[in-house]
């Protein structure tokens, strides 16, 4: 059993990701995570979720729990209230992304833009941008299902950057996803990328942000500007896209249905989301209750349905 135990009035701050931790397999917030994470924020903890989703797709689960918060969403890229007050925006420059498309020609058919359709008026139509679905459509059909509203077909896609995107997007199955990562990381701009696999389905989501754009980044701006230290922070995460976040975090807490990758870095292991691992971390870092660690859904939700690539987007 871990023995980590900190006095509750030292953490002021809690980051928790959406896909793979907060949610369960059943794509649901358990009754232990929601009164536990209430309980929290009773005591004066502040929560915020930290998401790849975009923020009008993240709001549902946010407003779930029942209380004010913020949402750091887009992967780092949108800090906004639930009331859509906008603390901070981290675009792609419509330039860079240009040239980003024009790299990365070979893989036209899988490239999503994402534009904030908060920023703008009108009913969202237009936020999700793509050339085609043949693609993408084995890969993500339950998402272009449930943000059908939302997509609009532009060709040539770089005919939609007439201002700045959230994003770009590349998914498909993972070793095709790897030579996209390759040519990524050889081009040159100034960007950030970043990935979320989900090997049980073959499926990767390669996500392209402004340079230094990341969950972290964005964790950390929110901090300074409430004037919390990192040793005040606590953060869950399950995913490769939560590494950022989880390295700002003073005490940072993995899910037991976490990514390999995340397991090798030395980050107190939680129960899985499949056995409300934020409840249980959150527990035993404020009120000293004993997490067994080895209690471990090795499926975790992110794999388990198809509806869960709407983390990304």
């Amino acid at each position: 059993m871990l023995k980590l135990h900190v006095p509750a009035d030292s953490i002021r701050l809690i980051a928790i990701d959406i896909d793979g931790t907060l949610l369960n397999p059943e794509f649901r917030i358990s009754a232990t995570d929601l009164a536990t994470l209430r309980r929290a924020h009773a005591e004066g903890v502040e929560v915020i979720l930290v998401t790849g989703r975009r923020h009008t797709f993240a709001l549902p689960i946010a407003q779930q729990l029942g209380f004010d918060l913020w949402l750091i969403s887009s992967n780092g890229a949108v800090t906004r209230s639930l009331a859509g007050e906008t603390f901070h925006r981290d675009l792609l420059p419509e330039g860079t992304c240009r040239e980003l498309v024009r790299v990365m020609q070979e893989f036209r058919g899988q490239t999503v833009l994402t534009f904030d359709s908060m920023a703008e008026d009108g009913d969202g139509a237009g936020t999700i941008v793509i050339e085609r679905l043949d693609e993408l459509e084995a890969s993500i059909q339950r998402w272009l299902e449930k943000n059908r509203q939302y997509i609009q077909f532009v060709v040539p896609i770089e005919n939609a950057l007439t201002t700045d995107p959230v994003q770009a997007m590349f998914c498909g199955p993972v070793a095709q996803m790897q030579r996209a990562l390759q040519m990524l990381g050889s081009c040159g701009l100034p960007i950030t990328v970043l990935r979320t696999e989900y090997p049980g389905r073959d499926l990767s989501i390669v996500d392209v942000l402004n340079a230094e754009c990341s969950k972290g980044h964005a964790l950390e701006r929110w901090a300074n500007y409430r004037r919390i230290t990192r040793e005040q922070v606590m953060a869950v995460g399950d995913n490769y896209n939560d590494i950022e976040m989880l390295a700002f975090a003073g005490h940072p807490f993995i899910m037991g249905n976490a990514s390999e990758e995340l397991r090798g870095r030395g980050w107190a292991l939680t129960r899985s989301n499949a056995a409300s691992g934020v409840a249980a971390a959150i527990e035993h870092l404020l009120y000293g209750k004993a997490l067994e660690a080895g209690v471990v859904d090795e499926i975790g939700g992110a794999e388990t349905d198809g509806s869960a690539i709407v983390s990304s987007l």
